[in-house]
């Protein structure tokens, strides 16, 4: 059995149905029973309902899982305890392989939800647990939350720079490759960053979709007190506002660059273009 916690986000959904196509059985935590038959649909063998802060609910969810793969919740400022209680309860559990999803450029102190993950990583060099670290990049994913203003109003808007380049990785490859990590030997303490060879700007993402579409498509920076007002109205909470600010000043300053090498290698084929996930994803009528 292999314990999928974060069950219910995007990634742990891409993980779930990876596993269940390799036919290994598995088991999903997530936070609400709402979340429970979405879950059960993708093939999971079992759900869990809890909330990760709860010590005997993380017992419970590892208790006969031979391998873990953790997700914590996006943008928590609760990571580190997170990870170190999911830690302890697989070490009580006798988990033989602890698979953690960390972050590309965990070293950067200036993204504080990169920090953590740092720290997460350097308990688990102590925690006596056998490990492998996945460090992916930004999803290419997460561009389907911009599909509409993008195909009907012919605009897309960030708040940063337009020029800042930041290196993307397909979800899809994500998953593989944790699939293969869980199911194969020879990954024990390795820590793989995973990235696509695409960097492109959101200047860039624009002309590509324009392109490919036909029609026009403009980049455009968001002003980041607009930005900021909006999802601070929409419920964001304190710590989410303030690192997605500190992020876009980071992405703005330094750009975020990856190397594709890795992901090439444990997938045994080139990782997916990004162009590739437009044509496919982006613009399939049901994305």
């Amino acid at each position: 059995m292999i314990l999928v916690t974060g069950a219910a986000g995007k990634t742990g959904g891409h993980v779930i149905r990876a596993l269940v196509a390799r036919n290994l059985r598995v088991r999903g935590l997530v936070r609400r029973a709402t979340q429970a038959e979405s879950i059960t649909a993708l093939g999971a063998e079992d759900v869990l309902i809890g909330d990760m802060r709860d010590a005997q609910i993380l017992r419970a969810a590892c208790s006969g899982a031979r391998a873990v793969y953790h997700i914590a919740p996006n943008m928590s400022p609760d990571e580190l305890t997170l990870g170190l209680s999911i830690i302890d309860a697989c070490k009580r559990a006798d988990v033989r392989h602890f698979v953690y999803h960390s972050v590309l450029h965990p070293q950067v102190k200036d993204m504080p939800h990169h920090w953590l993950k740092m720290q997460v990583e350097e308990t688990l060099f102590k925690s006596g647990l056998v490990f492998t670290i996945l460090q992916p990049t930004a999803y290419m994913q997460n561009l389907l939350g911009y599909r509409d203003a993008i195909l009907k109003r012919g605009v897309y808007a960030v708040p940063y720079s337009i020029d800042a380049r930041q290196a993307l990785v397909d979800l899809r490859d994500v998953a593989e490759v944790a699939a293969r990590v869980l199911n194969e030997p020879g990954h024990e303490h390795a820590i793989y960053e995973l990235a696509s060879p695409d960097a492109p700007s959101a200047k860039e993402i624009a002309e590509m979709i324009s392109g490919i579409i036909d029609q026009p498509v403009r980049a455009e920076q968001t002003d980041r007190k607009e930005w900021e007002a909006g999802v601070r109205a929409g419920g964001m909470n304190e710590y989410a506002v303030t690192t997605l600010l500190k992020m876009f000043g980071y992405y703005e300053e330094y750009n975020f660059f990856g190397n594709p090498n890795v992901l090439g290698w444990l997938l045994g084929r080139s990782p997916g273009r990004f162009e590739q996930f437009i044509r496919e994803i982006f613009l399939a009528t049901e994305a």
